[in-house]
Parts: C-alpha cells; sequence; structure tokens
C-alpha cells in the first residue's frame, strides 16, 4: 500500500446523487462540500475534483452548483430522464469511470466520493495501473465489494458533525 505524502496528485471524483441520497435517507442532512474535499486531498496536491450532478430542475438547483463550484469543484450536470411509465433514472457511472481512467495516468490518488459498488471494477483496474485508490463514503450503505478493493477507506458517518451541514 503507497504511504500518503504532500507530493501526491489527487483527482477527487464525487458521485453527488449517491452522497445526496444517502445523507438525506440517513440523516435527513446535506452534505459538506467543503469538508469533503479537505479530507479526500489530506494536504497533497489537488489536480482535479469533479462533482457529477443531476439535473432535476428542483429549487436551488443551480445555487447548489455554484456553491461547488465556489468550494473547487468542476461540475458535470446531466438531465434526469424519465421514461414512458414515469419511471426516473439519472447516474453517472460510466463518466465518471471514464474520467477516472482519463485521469490515471496524470495523478497518484483517485478519491472517490460514493458508495456505489458499480465502482469496484474501475477501482481494480486504476490500481493496476499504478493509481492509489481511497474511497470517502457513508458505512452504511457502502457496497462491501467496494470497500474491499480499495486502498483507504473514509466513512463519513464516523464524523458526521463535520460532513454533514
Amino acid at each position: 500500500m503507497t504511504d500518503v505524502h504532500p507530493g501526491q496528485r489527487v483527482a477527487v471524483l464525487a458521485d453527488s446523487q449517491n452522497l445526496y441520497h444517502t445523507a438525506q435517507s440517513l440523516y435527513q442532512q446535506n452534505i459538506d462540500y467543503g469538508e469533503l474535499l479537505d479530507a479526500a486531498v489530506r494536504d497533497r496536491q489537488l489536480t482535479r475534483a469533479i462533482a457529477y450532478v443531476i439535473r432535476a430542475d428542483a429549487d436551488d438547483e443551480e445555487r447548489f452548483f455554484d456553491a461547488l463550484e465556489d468550494i473547487g469543484f468542476e461540475t458535470k450536470a446531466k438531465d434526469i430522464k424519465t421514461f414512458a411509465d414515469g419511471s426516473k433514472k439519472a447516474d453517472w457511472d460510466v463518466g465518471m469511470s471514464l474520467d477516472a481512467v482519463t485521469l490515471a495516468p496524470h495523478v497518484d490518488t483517485i478519491a472517490l466520493c460514493t458508495g456505489d459498488g458499480d465502482f469496484a471494477r474501475l477501482v481494480t483496474h486504476v490500481r493496476h495501473e499504478g493509481v492509489r485508490v481511497e474511497v470517502l463514503s457513508f458505512g452504511e450503505s457502502t457496497s462491501e465489494e467496494l470497500l474491499d478493493v480499495a486502498e483507504d477507506y473514509t466513512d463519513l458517518s464516523e464524523d458526521t458533525e463535520r460532513f454533514l451541514l
């Protein structure tokens, strides 16, 4: 396992939908993205921070996106899809994975802010390329498969005073 040191270049990829829904269902609160970014970077060199968001025409949505950018996140937005049966879907799994693979040659560490087990295969691939992968998420809803392949894990539930608004 690679040690953490100040010269490391870090990319932070935040699955905002996953984090939002988990924080809401467990605590009825929102994420403090400033603290999340600080915890992910840990005094290392931030190369890129990307928050993957869904446009759902919700109140204060644009203000939230602007706040993410003020904190230091680049936002990538996707519209929510509504199907004929009324169901809705929106996720960034493929987009986040492509960005991680693209960023891997340019960073030492990728901090994935999600508990989604769909990313376990991505973590294995990126680690094989020599990149350290750290996961930050809520332990109660994080996939065991994802935890098994990550090199480091931060359970946001262990410090809700810090990570929730």
